[in-house]
């Protein structure tokens, strides 16, 4: 297979599901031009607990993915969630010495925002500025040639498990990837689903996954919030294999083929064939009881997440309501059951086009997978962050002044 230099891979580690998307850069954008797909094994709520089973995976979708695009992969762009995922705003203040403002004005204010207590478990993952502050005038996106004598920023900052994201690039490594980055998977969604229209009106991104559900926020085109609930399509799964009495992979099928979380779409006298257990025979049960188990798990995450967001003090700044994705928002009247919860307008996230192999990518299942790719066009020629055989995180600075210099 070919080696080309211009050739990007966005690799989502699910709980559910692995997803290898690559991407070629040409001049009017970045066309897919390969996508490997394949069963999660080895991970829960989000987090690797078994590494030779998602080594294996990850082979078998990087496998499907080299056929399609026809190019050895060898380094990725790869997503990180779980409940370990933990975001707080944070505020640093400097007094400038030198006038008009500069680059190194700016590395120290943000290090001043930074300096905050972390367990020893923990690391950044994420610094993003929202805003500057020049002696007390506010709304400043770029500071440098201004002049002052009292610099603030505002800052969102994540922080996750060291242990959690190391584990991933172990994973990586055994499948032979070098991983180029690790991108929260929530913040990643958002490049692939968002507009900037949405950014700066206020928006929620809500991405159900298998195992978690991952929140970003965002106003004023920047990142405030970013939570995770460690709740997924994997428990309405659950609830339908105990309900139906029908073995997980069966009720795993029953969910993508008839689940529906809004009574109102289904008819009375519409019947699914339900799997027995243990050679027990097939059952014929009205759809109308697959809803009765569905609806109720549906609507208590659609809660949950409504109290998470609500939590962060943004809920009323939501003026561009609500961006579901992730694979579990494909079932059957998700929009409708969440604007009566949200009480907001809301839209399902799809990928926008990109090139000739736009449409095996169109779906809500592969938003962090194509987010990942486009976060990786955007800044792989400004930087790389090579993890193979060493600590995740050895230059916290280092990653701070990249990140500022993608706010520009």
């Amino acid at each position: 297979m070919a080696k080309r230099e211009n050739v990007i891979v966005g690799l989502d580690v699910g709980t559910t599901k692995i997803c290898v998307v690559v991407g070629e850069i040409k001049a009017e954008g970045i066309d897919i031009i390969g996508v490997g797909l394949c069963p999660s094994k080895g991970l829960r709520k989000g987090i690797i607990v078994n590494i030779e089973g998602t080594v294996n995976a990850i082979k078998d979708a990087l496998k499907e993915a080299e056929l399609m695009s026809g190019v050895k992969i060898e380094s990725v762009f790869t997503g990180i969630a779980g409940g370990h995922i933990t975001g707080i705003n944070s505020h640093g203040v400097i007094a400038v010495k030198n006038n008009p403002l500069n680059a190194e004005d700016i590395k120290r204010v943000i290090e001043a925002a930074t300096a905050i207590a972390l367990p020893a478990d923990r690391e950044v993952l994420h610094v993003v500025p929202q805003e500057f502050i020049v002696d007390g005038q506010g709304g400043i996106k770029d500071p440098i040639g201004m002049s002052g004598v009292r610099l603030e920023v505002k800052v969102h900052i994540v922080t996750g498990a060291v242990a959690s994201a190391q584990n991933i690039v172990t994973a990586c490594n055994k499948a032979g990837l070098e991983v180029k980055d690790i991108i929260i998977e929530q913040f990643a969604s958002s490049e692939a689903i968002l507009n900037r229209d949405e950014k700066e009106l206020g928006v929620a991104v809500v991405d159900i996954g298998g195992g978690t559900t991952d929140i970003a926020v965002f106003n004023q085109n920047s990142i405030i919030y970013t939570g995770v609930i460690a709740i997924g399509g994997d428990l309405i799964t659950n609830d339908i294999a105990v309900g139906l009495r029908t073995p997980i992979e069966s009720a795993e099928i029953i969910k993508k083929g008839y689940g529906c979380c809004y009574g109102e779409f289904v008819n009375s006298d519409e019947n699914i064939e339900v799997p027995g257990i243990g050679g027990r025979k097939p059952k014929l049960l009205p759809r109308t009881l697959l809803v009765d188990i569905v609806e109720p798990r549906v609507e208590e995450l659609f809660l949950l997440i409504k109290r998470e967001i609500k939590k962060s003090g943004y809920y009323d700044s939501l003026g561009s309501g609500i961006v579901l994705t992730g694979g579990t928002v494909l079932m059957e009247g998700m929009v409708e059951l969440a604007e009566e919860v949200f009480e907001l307008p809301v839209r399902i996230g799809i990928p926008d086009s990109l090139g000739a192999l736009s449409e095996a990518v169109r779906s809500p299942l592969y938003s962090t997978s194509v987010g990942l790719i486009i976060y990786g066009g955007k800044h792989i020629v400004r930087r790389e962050f090579p993890l193979k055989g060493g600590k995740v995180f050895d230059n916290t600075f280092k990653r701070m002044r990249e990140w500022f210099k993608e706010f520009f």
